[in-house]
């Protein structure tokens, strides 16, 4: 097996503007950001990005990296909306495609098996096909039935962040679920792993069921180990959703200012910098606690 480990800075050199970028994980849960922040860094552009969105679809709708957001809600999970999403939504700055959840699943399934589309009876008889005119409907061929011809959601790069993979590719997941980043994996062109430690292969076969080996190597083709690189969203069991960060980020939507300086505190720099940022976000709150 090859050895697919990579730097977080090499990785963003390989995505191009204008590419159609996968991101894994749910709302506020598991997201690869440390792979997200290393695209803010870069000069990329004009991406569509497909995601169950949370902050990762926050920050790059912020600092203007989103022409098109393909999604089923973004949402930080504890805040109902993710702010930034809102403000760039409402202005009508990205062009959308929302989805029922099970629509949206069907259409990543589409694309794993590499077929234009898979019919579903998810967004029947709702206002998702008058938001969304280019769905077709389709008679069954075997009965009277109808369904919704969800088209292939076919991705040129996924992005997936899990607890542990070795060096080959293979992640694995130990919190409570998978979401679905193995489909994220198999409907893309290339996928990129972000995890919390690379590990010996056969150190994948002990602390947990065989189910969490989700993706395998075969769908991988860059593994970038980033301790916490799930922050500020939660990785369990390894940690929880960084609440009073998420809040601090989140407040930075109702201001231009605020939002430039929170950028320049924790943007600009790499992922050391970053989670020292951090650190010292956290160290300040604390001594403001112990001095009241």
């Amino acid at each position: 097996m090859g050895d697919k480990s990579m730097r977080v800075e090499d990785f963003a050199a390989t995505i191009e503007s204008g590419m159609t970028i996968g991101i894994g994980g749910w709302g506020s849960r598991r997201k690869p950001m440390a792979l997200v922040r290393a695209l803010l860094r870069s000069d990329v552009t004009d991406l569509t990005v497909v995601s169950f969105g949370g902050p990762d679809v926050g920050l790059l709708c912020a600092a203007g990296k989103v022409r098109k957001l393909v999604y089923g809600f973004v949402s930080l999970d504890s805040i109902a909306l993710d702010p930034h999403f809102r403000a760039v939504r409402e202005r009508g700055g990205v062009e959308t495609a929302e989805y029922d959840e099970g629509m949206f699943v069907t259409g990543l399934r589409a694309a794993a098996q590499r077929l234009a589309f898979l019919p579903t009876r998810a967004g029947l008889g709702s206002d998702v096909l008058t938001m969304n005119p280019d769905l077709v409907t389709i008679p069954s061929p075997y009965s009277d039935e109808e369904y919704v011809a969800m088209k292939a959601l076919r991705l040129d790069v996924a992005l997936v962040h899990v607890n542990r993979a070795d060096a080959a590719g293979n992640a694995q997941y130990l919190g409570p679920d998978p979401y679905f980043d193995d489909l994220y994996a198999m409907a893309a062109d290339r996928c990129y792993v972000s995890c919390e430690r690379i590990v010996p292969t056969e150190d994948l076969l002990g602390g947990g069921p065989a189910q969490s080996l989700l993706i395998s190597r075969l769908f991988v083709d860059g593994v970038i180990e980033t301790p916490r690189g799930a922050h500020f969203t939660s990785c369990a069991p390894d940690y929880g959703r960084d609440e009073a960060f998420q809040r601090y980020y989140a407040s930075t939507a109702a201001d231009a200012d605020a939002w430039e300086l929170f950028r320049k505190q924790y943007l600009a720099g790499g992922e050391d910098e970053y989670l020292a940022a951090v650190d010292r976000f956290h160290a300040s709150r604390d001594g403001e606690r112990e001095g009241k």
